[in-house]
């Protein structure tokens, strides 16, 4: 497995070492913005068809790679594999995004809750085995999965939510309960994130999509710990090299020194967050992966440039700086505005690395 990698920049960038330009790759590359998806997705039958067929869970996590510089591929697959392992019954309603049968809402439902056998996840791990083989050391392959917190507020609420009335609900009336759902998912998520690294994930990232819905209190309570939790418990080297960590809590910015002290090696961060006041913040503890509103993708050429020109320069000179998108890229982006901003992060960032 141990093929040499031709472009280690994302990783090198993460670790803060020294990089001849900023390397860049978006959240949600391998999607429905790409006509070749949407015909392999077809082809599937289904979104958790597709996620469980190893072969085409590698073949769209490679297609980006095809059209676009994209210095890391990240696994296909979605962050609700591990509430679906625990038997919650993930199915796709059409046009209403993910729904579980069997939500997690009462105190006999919280006391039945385990950490799933690695078994049930199997295929993640084999299609983590197959995109490996299939880069051959092009780039390095970015395992994931969702937060503790994240995850909860899909097993509580049933599924995705505006309000998070249920889940809130039970965090200010019965806070026991919800830790420990969050305790069950911090274990099978630092499982889940090991068993990925040994089949091949040369780095890992934390979506805590949710954990900036929380107060300034609650969310060092209920996401913060169990994030450190799964950090500190994460195999950070494997076949000779380290393994990076990356937490990111959408809507997080105002907790950037928390965040830092948890253990990552970087952290992502959304377009409200300015790059250079979070790196003179944290910037000597952590790099910082981000921060280009993936609805810039819907301005211009010339603006998508500008925009580009103007993170960078938010950032500054050296290394430290993993350029990607706010939050996953929408599904209506022309794929050439893509390209135009991954080739104008690699032209413009190559003046902040000069040795």
């Amino acid at each position: 497995m141990a093929n040499i990698l031709q472009n280690d920049t994302f990783l090198r960038a993460l670790l803060r070492q020294p990089v001849e330009y900023t390397p860049i790759w978006m959240m949600r590359q391998a999607g429905r913005y790409l006509p070749e998806y949407r015909a392999t997705r077809a082809q599937a039958g289904g979104f958790l068809d597709l996620c469980k067929n190893t072969e085409l869970a590698t073949e769209v996590t490679i297609q980006p790679l095809e059209r676009f510089d994209l210095d890391a591929a990240i696994l296909f697959s979605d962050i609700l594999t591990v509430p679906d392992a625990m038997g919650l019954g993930l199915y796709f309603e059409a046009g209403e995004g993910p729904k579980f049968q069997n939500p997690i809402q009462n105190e006999q439902a919280v006391s039945q809750l385990r950490v799933p056998d690695m078994e049930n996840l199997r295929y993640v791990f084999d299609a983590v085995a197959s995109i490996r083989k299939a880069l051959n050391g092009r780039v390095p392959l970015i395992g994931f999965s969702g937060s503790p917190f994240t995850l909860a507020c899909y097993m509580v609420e049933g599924g995705g939510s505006k309000e998070f009335r249920t889940i809130k609900s039970m965090m200010y009336s019965r806070p026991d309960l919800l830790h420990k759902i969050l305790d069950v998912n911090a274990q099978a998520v630092t499982a889940y994130l090991n068993e990925q690294i040994a089949h091949g994930a040369q780095a890992v990232q934390i979506f805590d999509t949710w954990g900036g819905v929380l107060s300034h209190t609650a969310f060092r309570e209920f996401s913060l710990q169990y994030m450190k939790q799964i950090v500190s418990g994460l195999k950070r080297e494997n076949e000779g090299r380290q393994v990076p960590v990356i937490v990111f809590t959408k809507g997080g910015g105002q907790w950037l020194e928390h965040l830092a002290d948890c253990g990552a090696d970087a952290l992502g961060l959304d377009w409200t967050t300015d790059l250079a006041q979070a790196r003179a913040r944290v910037g000597n503890k952590v790099a910082l992966q981000g921060n280009f509103d993936p609805f810039a993708l819907f301005g211009s050429p010339e603006n998508i440039r500008t925009e580009v020109s103007r993170i960078l320069g938010e950032f500054g000179h050296g290394t430290g700086h993993v350029f990607n998108l706010g939050h996953g890229i929408n599904q209506h982006t022309d794929p050439e505005h893509a390209k135009i901003l991954v080739d104008a992060v690699h032209e413009l960032s190559r003046q902040y690395h000069q040795q």
